[in-house]
């Protein structure tokens, strides 16, 4: 095995709530708006000042921060150790694929609401732009592995998504769980492994 000489830069991600125009104006009020407070490693995202409790059968966990912009559905996505705390099991999905997966309850401050469905744990995943695609030989939806080297865990991340857009920036998005055994934190760099 070797490495492709390009590093990536790894985006940490937390707990967090993508929430529809509908559940927004529910938990914050009619009309309300969103408000950004910092940009995300991909661009038009951004990290929002409003904050969620979300409550499963076995435990809440507070302070779930919401990101923007909205979206057309509700999704909610957590590390394996809070679905512990939780007591629910999500199944470790693509962002957006959200049938099959468990509800939650959603607390804000004006109201909450009950989802019947959009618990995931985020599958390991690069984000591309097109033109990255192109410098890694790599397409939409494709699979590989990544390698960490820094500190004393070095290890390889299989089955990691490729996800190309225009849209999207240079990115290797893991949750906190693997982040910590990996001891990596954000921008952090990586490695596809190059298989021979």
């Amino acid at each position: 095995m070797k490495k492709k000489e390009i590093p990536i830069v790894v985006g940490v991600s937390n707990r967090h709530v993508h929430l529809s125009r509908e559940d927004v104006e529910i938990l914050f009020g009619k009309d309300y708006q969103l408000t950004p407070i910092k940009d995300l490693g991909q661009p038009g995202q951004f990290a929002c000042k409003e904050t969620v409790i979300i409550v499963g059968p076995k435990g809440a966990i507070e302070n779930v921060r919401v990101l923007g912009p909205e979206r057309k559905e509700t999704q909610v996505e957590i590390s394996l150790t809070d679905a512990f705390k939780l007591g629910i099991m999500p199944p470790v999905r693509d962002s957006g694929d959200l049938e099959g997966t468990p509800g939650i309850v959603i607390v804000g401050p004006k109201g909450s609401v009950i989802k019947e469905k959009g618990v995931i744990v985020a599958k390991r995943h690069i984000h591309m732009h097109t033109t990255d695609a192109e410098k890694f030989g790599v397409k939409d939806k494709d699979i590989v592995k990544v390698i960490v080297e820094k500190g004393d865990r070095r290890l390889i991340f299989d089955d990691v998504l490729i996800r190309v857009s225009e849209k999207f920036a240079l990115e290797f998005h893991v949750d906190t769980d693997e982040a910590n055994a990996a001891m990596l934190k954000t921008g952090d760099v990586v490695y596809i492994v190059e298989e021979i």
